[in-house]
């Protein structure tokens, strides 16, 4: 699925493409994707004009000048593709759509934006004026990782007298926003923590971050930066430190260790049990 770095790098494609631009048609090719979507879709999202796109966790957000938000979810194997002008047919209808093409957006500046899904385990809904912060996806979640609520404090606060292992407490959404199995994994790294250590280990008894939270909120930021960079220039070249690359040698400096996978909470967890404690 993917994580934060990957739904930020659609978001800076689709901002330059749809930010002021008016919605004049909407196609839907078929009446659901992981839910069915809403009866009046495409009548709250036609003649509306883009004020932005923005991102919360893994969701992408389009603010309409209606004062609605169109929200969005990759899912599984989502994807958008953005058709500039000259290369849009004169109409929705006569397009040569792929069988996975579910909804396509026809914009004023002449650029037809098409999510393609082929599990349809996306999600698109129109969240109405005012809404959008008690909305169930967002009422719980945590802060956004590159932002200045998040910190070695807020990291310590999350955490403290928590049992499960530090792996499957940044898997949860309400901790910090957006990271997900994939980086989870490279910030352990980066920050030389074992996914097993019981993550009330990085905050004392009051809260307070210990050295320990200090490393990994750093780590955190520094994967997810690195990742929406490569993403958006989608670079494949050297994607991550230690995801899927069990048996290799440790990639930190003068560790003689060997990547390790393991399965937690029913996920693939990959490290280094000689420099991760």
């Amino acid at each position: 699925m993917p994580e934060l770095p990957e739904v930020e790098a659609v978001r800076r494609r689709l901002q330059p493409a749809m930010r002021g631009a008016r919605i004049d048609h909407v196609l839907l090719r078929r009446a659901d994707l992981r839910q069915p979507f809403p009866a009046d879709f495409v009548r709250r999202l036609e003649g509306r004009r883009v004020r932005t796109v923005d991102r919360r966790g893994k969701y992408l957000l389009v603010a309409l000048d209606s004062g609605e938000t169109l929200l969005m979810h990759l899912g599984m194997s989502g994807s958008f593709r953005i058709d500039r002008a000259g290369r849009v047919p004169a109409s929705l209808e006569a397009a040569p759509f792929d069988r996975h093409d579910h909804v396509v957006l026809m914009l004023s500046n002449g650029r037809t934006v098409t999510f393609n899904d082929p599990r349809r385990f996306g999600v698109m809904d129109v969240i109405g004026r005012g809404a959008l912060p008690a909305h169930r996806s967002f009422e719980a979640m945590g802060p956004e990782p590159l932002s200045s609520s998040f910190n070695a404090e807020a990291l310590a606060a999350a955490l403290t007298g928590k049992r499960i292992a530090l792996k499957v407490a940044l898997l949860d959404q309400r901790v910090v926003a957006g990271l997900g199995n994939i980086y989870a994994s490279e910030a352990l790294h980066l920050a030389r923590l074992s996914p097993l250590r019981r993550s009330s280990t990085i905050a004392t008894a009051t809260g307070r971050p210990r050295p320990a939270a200090v490393r990994l909120s750093s780590a955190i930021r520094a994967v997810l930066r690195k990742a929406i960079v490569r993403n958006f220039r989608r670079d494949q070249d050297d994607r991550f430190r230690v995801y899927e690359h069990d048996g290799g040698k440790c990639p930190t400096r003068g560790c003689p260790g060997t990547i390790r996978r393991i399965w937690q909470a029913g996920r693939s967890t990959f490290y280094c049990p000689t420099c991760q404690r």
